[in-house]
């Protein structure tokens, strides 16, 4: 996410949006990519509920394991780029 690689799509780290820190936002095209470790999987309620409010602000979330990025990053930034390329304002 650093350097630009998507293009002129300028991503910030660890950005506090409401009560929530979120991994990844791209405001400009009001995309959030959250990194979920192991821990999530026993707070999967608790990310629910937090997707929806972000989605709820007019965020679109995307969310990947932590072992997706390290074994299928390629595929990883397809989607992102993607995505970003689909989210209409």
């Amino acid at each position: 996410m650093r350097s630009r690689q998507f293009g002129s799509y300028k991503f910030r780290r660890q950005q506090p949006i409401g009560s929530f820190i979120v991994d990844f936002v791209c405001f400009e095209k009001r995309l959030i990519v959250e990194l979920d470790g192991g821990q999530h999987m026993e707070n999967e309620s608790h990310d629910r509920e937090r997707t929806e409010w972000l989605e709820g602000q007019g965020f679109f979330v995307l969310r990947f394991w932590n072992n997706q990025v390290l074994k299928e990053i390629d595929a990883v930034k397809f989607e992102v780029l993607s995505a970003l390329q689909s989210v209409r304002l």
